[in-house]
């Protein structure tokens, strides 16, 4: 049965970053239960979500608009000022659980949200992605590197055993 992934400090570290910008459009990737979908709606003109699960979006706790079901954001042709995502970061050898495991490195799932969003992202626009101390930023580094973008690290929060950061990317 599918489950939405419920806000936590990842969430909320996004949330206050997301409190800081505004503009005409954004796009949540792996929006689950709406949450941050919900908060960018109130500080942008035009936003749109995807998920890969169908049931969490229909059945969304935060219910927003324009909710789209595919992989990453392959099934959109639309330009966008901001790109966020809070996507399954913890390093892993196999994905078994689509709301958590990031895959090798915990990269491989950031990656291939990335790699989805770049051609949706205006030029003077950025993504914003929460990633984890326990994860590969180096390899995350390397891969937007390959794409034609830098990265750096714009916020972080200290928890438990790791720092979460807020990771924003831009075109070069």
């Amino acid at each position: 049965m599918s489950s939405e992934y419920t806000p936590a400090e990842d969430t909320f570290l996004l949330c206050d970053y997301i409190d800081t910008i505004s503009g005409e459009s954004a796009l949540e990737i792996g929006s689950g239960s709406g949450f941050v979908t919900r908060l960018l709606e109130s500080r942008f003109d035009f936003v749109a979500c995807t998920d890969i699960d169908h049931t969490v979006l229909r059945n969304q706790t935060h219910a927003t608009e324009n909710r789209i079901c595919c992989n990453a954001a392959d099934a959109i042709h639309y330009k966008f000022d901001v790109i966020v995502s809070n996507p399954p970061y913890l390093d892993t050898k196999t994905i078994r659980f689509l709301d958590t495991d990031g895959g090798c490195g915990g990269v491989q799932v950031p990656i291939i949200f990335l790699r989805s969003a770049v051609p949706l992202l205006h030029m003077n626009g950025h993504i914003a992605m929460v990633m984890s101390s326990l994860s590969r930023y180096d390899l995350f580094t390397q891969g937007a590197s390959g794409m034609g973008l830098c990265s750096e690290i714009v916020m972080r929060r200290h928890l438990f055993f790791e720092d979460i950061y807020i990771v924003r990317v831009r075109h070069l």
